[in-house]
């Protein structure tokens, strides 16, 4: 048995070059300009971590927007706005910000690794 389940930003399949970047106080910095500085990361290639991980049955890669979708992430927002009316706008604008193609759920992809006798995870299509 076993299951591992990756969210991360990425590509469902990285083009040849580099990915490594830089942030500094939430900005893209060049990578070697400030030392110790920057965050330093790099986008994951989710089809070559797929790859590595057989023979582990993998889902498809989908969009963090889709997976939470598929989750409930909505009407979980709906029912914490109903009970904290107070917090509505920051319980929907976290909301939109986790699945808006315009904020993390196009950006962030997931896949989901399990045993192959397993079935395939909530939040994924069968």
């Amino acid at each position: 048995g076993g299951a591992a389940l990756v969210i991360d930003y990425g590509h469902p399949r990285s083009s040849p070059g580099d990915t490594l970047q830089a942030v500094r106080r939430h900005q893209p910095a060049p990578v070697f300009l400030r030392p110790g500085e920057a965050d330093l990361t790099a986008h994951v290639d989710f089809q070559a971590l797929v790859d590595a991980a057989a023979p582990a049955a993998a889902t498809e890669i989908v969009t963090q927007g889709d997976f939470l979708r598929a989750l409930g992430i909505e009407i979980r927002a709906d029912r914490l706005i109903r009970s904290a009316p107070n917090r509505a706008d920051v319980i929907a604008d976290a909301c939109r910000r986790l699945i808006e193609p315009s904020g993390m759920g196009n950006l962030f992809k997931v896949v989901g690794m399990t045993h192959p006798g397993l079935s395939v995870p909530p939040g994924f299509p069968t």
